[in-house]
């Protein structure tokens, strides 16, 4: 089992009584993340667009998928069919296992880290934030990058509240920022 699925069902409890809940059933936990890099700058180039999919794809630990434009826009030169970005959806053993990698590993290889930012909450408990690059990820080499990008990460929680979202992914070890929310 993961270890922060572990510490989760460790502080299921404590939320529980943190959160003023009756049921243990309405404790909120993690549902799923999804890692998602625009590459609008990539559309013409299928080897970088490979590259970004190759890369998301060993950061997760699951294949990525490439995201395909629905509609023509002409003010960004995007047609109908050409590729737009690169997105994985983790759940289970995996989603787990890539949040422990991202809070213990990853996010302090960040330079000048100090925490995530806290006003990344959606109004119904999910957390979005955004990393510059993908080389803190150990999974990475320098060598095998074609381009540095970015990527957004979308924490999808079952909570009903930013503040039960916000309990939660604290408890579990999400390094915020310091001060008010």
């Amino acid at each position: 089992m993961a270890r922060l699925k572990e510490k989760y069902l460790a502080l299921k409890p404590e939320l529980q009584k943190d959160l003023e809940i009756q049921n243990v059933m309405q404790v909120p936990q993690i549902d799923k993340i999804i890692i998602s890099v625009g590459a609008g700058f990539a559309m013409k180039d299928n080897k970088l667009i490979q590259n970004i999919e190759d890369t998301i794809t060993a950061i997760a630990g699951q294949k990525a998928s490439t995201v395909i434009a629905k509609k023509s826009v002409a003010g960004f030169k995007v047609r109908e069919g050409m590729p737009v970005g690169v997105r994985v959806t983790l759940r289970g053993e995996k989603m787990y296992n890539f949040l422990d990698r991202l809070i213990s590993i990853a996010l302090p290889r960040v330079k000048d880290f100090r925490g995530v930012p806290r006003n990344g909450f959606d109004g119904r408990g999910n957390y979005n934030f955004g990393l510059q690059e993908q080389l803190i990820f150990p999974e990475i080499s320098y060598d095998s990058v074609m381009q540095i990008h970015g990527m957004n990460i979308t924490v999808v929680t079952t909570a009903d509240s930013d503040k039960a979202g916000f309990t939660l992914l604290e408890k579990m070890g999400m390094p915020f920022t310091k001060g008010s929310k």
